[in-house]
């Protein structure tokens, strides 16, 4: 996270595509700045309310406009859609004479000549003619391929494509084995948020346009993306063990694939118990990196965690007793809920972004594992409050 010295600074920010891949992140990272940002609601029927459009510009001082088509049977639905959703967004603007920090995702496409590129760079001139117009203040962001949990496969990136056929009993095929350029998502938002507090703190009222190319963080052969994934399946799936994170790209790249298992028939991952006329051995965590790895003890009826983290991978392994662990992914209501006995050792993987539990069911004290794949460092923890089978609280003060 960005380090923020502003205490009593409160922007207010809208997204449009605010329940989108990106948008998503960005919504949920905003959370986790405190008090710091006041996160507008959008709604993607506000395109079909003039008025409400009007209301969601007005509240904002900045307005992410992420909201686009890039796939369509029909080329000419992608541009035509694109181009109206910026021509209704500066007519909001201009109605309701609001002046909004507007930040636009565009693309590398638009070099290429796709009905999606040549719509993303008309639609980059649009906003800079208004803020001209306005003497306002626009960003054009010109993105690579963006990956991460919870992106839409065959529609948002190869990567989400390939996890999900991995994770499915599908067969990935490459068609085309070019170089792909790719930023991780969190990596995307921080840029974002970096540039919002940047350009926020500017308060004269000339006209100020930018345009930035946001840099790719990894280039790599989509054959060489897919063999690090079936890596990932081979090795995690088939046998539990988690492959080296130490690489920071390998670590995003594990986050993503995770997010696309079916937690609720995967896991509890049973542990191979041997034993002998010495007792019991059971080999708990198999991993290729470093990390920490911790034990507890819980007294009945006691819960640990309601937490979720957002870079860390996590490994809960009950060993005596008996546990319920909960699961939940943020901004949703499902509960996902396994129950672990120390007659059969087994664990369960935390994936990023779900807040979750353990709680002690049984009569007796219950010996828990854990392995993180990090070492805690208290200047920054990754680790939030926020209760699993609770209401998300807003907005989580993070000193």
């Amino acid at each position: 996270m960005i380090i923020i010295n502003t205490p009593n600074l409160m922007i207010k920010i809208g997204i449009t595509g605010q329940s989108g891949f990106v948008g998503a992140h960005l919504f949920n990272t905003l959370a986790l700045y405190g008090r710091l940002f006041k996160r507008v609601e959008f709604q993607d029927s506000f395109f079909d309310d003039n008025k409400k459009l009007k209301e969601f510009v007005t509240e904002c001082d900045v307005v992410v406009h992420l909201a686009a088509m890039n796939r369509n049977n029909d080329p000419n639905v992608i541009y035509e859609t694109n181009v109206k959703l910026v021509s209704q967004l500066i007519a909001a603007c201009e109605e309701a004479s609001s002046k909004p920090h507007i930040l636009f995702s565009s693309s590398i496409q638009e070099t290429n000549n796709s009905s999606y590129g040549i719509s993303k760079k008309e639609g980059r001139k649009l906003f800079e003619q208004w803020a001209l117009r306005n003497k306002s203040k626009f960003t054009g962001l010109i993105i690579p391929n963006v990956f991460g949990p919870f992106g839409s496969p065959y529609y948002n990136s190869v990567v989400a494509t390939f996890c999900h056929q991995l994770t499915h009993g599908e067969e990935p095929i490459v068609e085309r084995d070019g170089e792909v350029k790719l930023i991780y998502v969190g990596e995307l938002i921080e840029i974002i948020i970096a540039h919002i507090l940047e350009i926020y703190r500017i308060k004269d009222l000339r006209s100020v346009i930018n345009q930035i190319e946001i840099p790719y963080t990894e280039a790599v052969k989509v054959s060489e993306l897919l063999r690090k994934l079936r890596g990932f399946k081979e090795y995690y799936l088939g046998k539990g063990i988690i492959p080296s994170l130490i690489d920071s790209f390998d670590r995003n790249l594990f986050n993503t694939f995770l997010c696309y298992i079916d937690y609720r028939n995967f896991f509890p991952f049973p542990l191979k118990v041997n034993v002998d006329n010495r007792g019991s051995f059971v080999e708990v965590v198999k991993v290729n990196s470093g990390g920490q790895i911790s034990f507890s003890t819980t007294a009945p009826g006691v819960t640990r965690g309601n937490h979720f983290h957002t870079r860390k991978v996590e490994r809960f392994a009950v060993i005596k007793g008996k546990a319920r662990i909960e699961l939940r992914k943020i901004d949703t209501s499902e509960i996902l809920t396994f129950d672990l006995d120390g007659q059969q050792p087994s664990f369960v993987d935390i994936p990023i972004w779900y807040t979750h539990n353990i709680r002690n069911m049984g009569d007796d004290i219950l010996f828990t594992i854990f392995w993180i794949s990090e070492e805690y460092n208290n200047d920054a923890p990754d680790t939030f409050p926020e209760v699993v089978s609770g209401v998300r609280p807003g907005l989580i003060k993070v000193e």
